[in-house]
């Protein structure tokens, strides 16, 4: 089914081509004309099913349809948990509302920036606001911001809000928003919290479940290459100049290694960066602006500061270390082999990760093929 039957205005589908996709996804064809008709949505999603266009569409074609205040208060209102994908969301926001005449205007913040700056960009009234929680209520508290007038509410990767302590903020901010109007949340899991949040939040909700696209999808060709710890970085150096990767994703399990592994690669002439935790927002925001624009040709992250990464034609995807979830297997190789395009997910594998290899393979159903490269030892 192409967009164009799911009820979306000429000036959304020009900006939905523009970005390179013709055909929606799972989550998309069925929130889409949910949200388009007022209701409020549950959707069981993860990372990776193309939730975002899943709201941002019809969000930017509800508020088109109406005349915003002449104050221009905040009319949609999308909660996130991390800087990151706060950003993400507000740059689709953008993207997807570039042809609309008249233009709704949005903004994002977040915090780990001066809030004077945004401050200063909220005082002309914006229609969407996207944010964190805490940063949200640092405004309000400046007076910088009222939620007295918001329709839609969207509560993204909820339960991740929540895994983050982010519920009395939460219920802060709900307590602020007008009883009437629409709520739309999105979440991986959902715990006892979430079902009490849900129970508190939604009316008579559309419900949509959609697993994230299987790890073992035919567009996706894993493979393990089993190495020592010790030449792990000199093996993806090797991979990365013989094969001419140009684009790659690498997963470390931590911000140390990150950072190591990132002098490392800059050290033998591959361009790259890391973005994790413990960088600036403007570090992070000019690491992904170099990567997607082709400058940094290896971004090195780790998995929280990964969390809301779109990039549509990733090539390669690797990792230095498997995660110690399975299930964050799947979400981090699930960045590649998007809209239609052919990806490769690399695993570094030493001794003593084996146990973890054949977990993450009884989730997927698959074994993984295995290779080993002469020179890089597997004891």
């Amino acid at each position: 089914m192409p967009f164009s039957n799911l009820g979306l205005s000429e000036a959304l589908i020009k900006a939905i081509a523009d970005s390179g996709y013709t055909t929606p996804t799972p989550i998309q064809t069925k929130a889409i004309p949910a949200v388009l008709t007022g209701r409020d949505l549950l959707a069981a999603a993860q990372t990776g099913t193309g939730k975002t266009a899943g709201f941002t569409l019809p969000i930017l074609q509800r508020l088109a349809q109406t005349e915003h205040g002449r104050n221009r208060p905040v009319r949609a209102l999308i909660l996130t948990p991390t800087r990151e994908l706060a950003a993400q969301v507000a740059e689709s926001v953008v993207k997807y509302g570039a042809h609309q005449q008249p233009r709704l205007k949005s903004e994002v913040v977040f915090g780990g920036v001066k809030i004077n700056p945004q401050m200063m960009r909220l005082r002309g009234g914006v229609d969407i606001l996207t944010a964190t929680p805490g940063r949200l209520l640092d405004l309000i508290s400046q007076n910088a911001v009222k939620l007295d007038k918001v329709e839609i509410l969207v509560l993204d990767e909820a339960d991740r809000m929540l895994d983050m302590g982010f519920i009395k903020d939460i219920r802060k901010i709900l307590a602020m928003l007008p009883k009437k109007r629409q709520n739309l949340l999105f979440s991986a899991t959902f715990s006892a919290d979430i079902r009490k949040l849900t129970g508190d939040l939604l009316v008579n909700p559309v419900k949509i479940e959609v697993a994230v696209e299987n790890a073992a999808a035919d567009l996706i060709d894993q493979r393990v290459y089993t190495v020592s710890k010790t030449a792990k970085t000199a093996l993806l150096t090797h991979l990365v100049k013989t094969k001419d990767w140009q684009q790659v994703l690498v997963f470390t399990s931590t911000k140390h290694g990150a950072n190591k592994l990132t002098e490392k690669l800059n050290i033998a002439n591959i361009k790259s960066a890391a973005i994790h935790g413990n960088k600036s927002q403007g570090a992070r925001t000019s690491a992904l602006a170099g990567f997607k624009a082709g400058d940094i040709r290896v971004l090195v992250a780790t998995d929280v500061a990964a969390r809301g990464i779109d990039i549509a034609q990733l090539p390669h995807v690797v990792n230095f270390e498997l995660p110690r979830s399975s299930a964050d297997y799947v979400h981090r190789i699930g960045r590649t082999g998007r809209a239609g395009q052919n990806g490769q997910a690399v695993s570094l594998v030493s001794q003593d990760e084996y146990q973890a290899l054949r977990l993450v393979e009884k989730l997927i159903g698959l074994q993984i093929p295995r290779e080993q490269i002469d020179g890089f030892s597997a004891a």
